[in-house]
């Protein structure tokens, strides 16, 4: 079985601590992932754009990159989403149409390639915090990740998981969106950030880097202590003991 990394922009050029925490991790479930050196960006600033034909360029960059995986595993239901958007990009290229349904049916998040497919529900973590999660958009609307990353939070010792308010309110980052409608984007992250706040959570979790930037960089501006990590990360330190 060929699983490889997606590690995405931001994983890449930003985080790459959340690359190599999602490797150890399945590491420690029996996975050895590897890493296509053609892969890039998955092609959504352009195709959110309206770009769309530089959109294919980036997303047949992908095709081909993981073209004989078996199953292709990334840290981000945004980047993994905007893969089920390639047979629409695609739907008058017969071959690459092919492709694309492809690497749409093989593609998950981590939490849902954990769950899902592998049937991990507890690694082992213990991570004494008090922790709130912020599901993001793309994840749990496009993809429907809802219970895999809430099994796993249950499984984590010693932890205090407490509900974040109006959870599923969007935290305002959407890329573009943050650019193109700034006003609008600061004040949706400063209501999420006082949603935060209101939990006392010492930790924040989710799975999308962009949205934990968002809301970190919100945070950070207010001074507030609270520690903002992708759940591969938190997971990661809680079986590490780090």
């Amino acid at each position: 079985m060929k699983v490889s990394m997606f590690v995405t922009c931001i994983g890449d050029a930003v985080y790459p601590r959340i690359a190599e925490a999602m490797a150890r991790l399945l590491a420690r479930v029996g996975v050895k992932l590897e890493f296509p050196q053609g892969q890039t960006c998955c092609g959504q600033p352009a195709f959110n754009s309206g770009y769309w034909a530089e959109a294919r360029r980036s997303a047949t960059t992908l095709l081909e990159a993981f073209a004989d995986s078996d199953f292709v595993i990334g840290p981000s239901g945004s980047c993994i989403g905007m893969i089920h958007h390639y047979p629409k990009l695609f739907e008058q290229d017969p071959v690459r149409l092919a492709m694309a349904e492809d690497l749409k049916a093989k593609s998950y998040e981590f939490t849902q390639f954990l769950v899902q497919v592998l049937g991990v529900s507890d690694l082992g973590a213990v991570f004494p915090h008090k922790v709130t999660y912020h599901p993001s958009c793309h994840g749990s609307r496009l993809l429907g990740i809802r219970e895999e990353p809430m099994t796993l939070l249950h499984n984590v010792k010693g932890m205090e998981l407490v509900p974040l308010p109006f959870a599923e309110d969007c935290c305002g980052f959407g890329g573009t969106f943050a650019v193109k409608m700034a006003d609008i984007s600061g004040a949706m992250v400063t209501e999420k950030a006082d949603h935060v706040l209101d939990t006392s959570a010492e930790v924040l979790t989710g799975l999308d880097m962009a949205c934990l930037m968002n809301i970190a960089g919100q945070l950070r501006h207010r001074r507030q202590p609270v520690r903002v990590m992708h759940l591969a990360e938190l997971l990661y330190e809680g079986v590490s003991g780090a």
